[in-house]
């Protein structure tokens, strides 16, 4: 009864230790879901930024080749805690980000396809680097 009752107890935290470290992992394949090779460059203007874990989200209106306005959803890759490390507090980005503001940026697409990509660089009108995707991003170098 003693051996069963252990059994099961290490099969639950066997499998709970497996749960957990596959959610972990999985969250991390960031760089698997954009294609760095097809990324592209446009102007843009914000229309929302959401600065949340476990990455902050930029939204905003990019014209395509053609001239016509697509409305994006892009990921920042460092998280808040890295943002904040290199100076892009929330206070920075809500002042530097606000909806209507011209930008251009620089996008990995997802490679499911759609209007969602990895948001690689940005530059405001000046052409002054915003946010950087690097292991830095978050400020100037």
């Amino acid at each position: 009864m003693q051996r069963t009752r252990d059994v099961m107890v290490t099969a639950i935290v066997l499998a709970t230790v497996v749960l957990v470290g596959a959610r972990a992992y999985a969250h991390h394949g960031t760089n698997i879901n954009y294609d760095r090779s097809k990324q592209f460059t446009g102007k843009a203007v914000v229309t929302e930024f959401k600065y949340v874990n476990p990455h902050a989200q930029l939204y905003a209106d990019v014209m395509d080749e053609k001239g016509a306005v697509v409305h994006w959803n892009l990921e920042l890759l460092p998280n808040p805690s890295q943002l904040i490390r290199n100076g892009w507090t929330r206070k920075k980005s809500v002042a530097a980000l606000a909806p209507g503001t011209k930008i251009v940026v620089t996008i990995a697409p997802a490679r499911a396809g759609g209007t969602t990509g990895l948001l690689l660089k940005v530059t405001d009108e000046k052409g002054e680097e915003l946010l950087g995707g690097g292991p830095n991003a978050g400020g100037p170098p």
